[in-house]
């Protein structure tokens, strides 16, 4: 049972296609955490720009899959990063929405058995 993410979004988007939902969820479960490793860098360096980048690439992907807090935040590290700010500033943001896809991608394993 989805607790940590919601895929009406996905499956309004697909037309209830199967098929296309699990392309969505194991993009989701391979390359987010990949994605997030980056942003890790990039805030870890202040490394400003690999830090957005790699935020407006998994914007999206939250808001699709419902994790409408994570994707609230993924806006506050965009932010963070056009405004240069301080690594202590953004931190807890940043561990905030890895607990949350952590937490998803846990689930979405359990439930479509990957």
């Amino acid at each position: 049972m989805a607790l940590n993410y919601n895929l009406s979004k996905v499956y309004a988007l697909s037309d209830n296609d199967p098929e296309f939902v699990m392309q969505i969820i194991t993009l989701f479960v391979t390359e987010v955490p990949l994605d997030l490793k980056q942003i890790h860098s990039g805030i870890k360096n202040k490394d400003h720009k690999l830090a957005y980048a790699y935020a407006h690439k998994i914007k999206p992907t939250l808001d699709l899959l419902g994790m409408t807090m994570a994707h609230e935040e993924i806006l506050q590290v965009e932010a963070w990063t056009r405004a240069e700010g301080k690594k202590k500033e953004i931190e807890a943001t940043f561990e905030s929405i890895e607990n949350q896809v952590e937490k998803a991608i846990k689930e979405i394993k359990k439930d479509f058995e990957l």
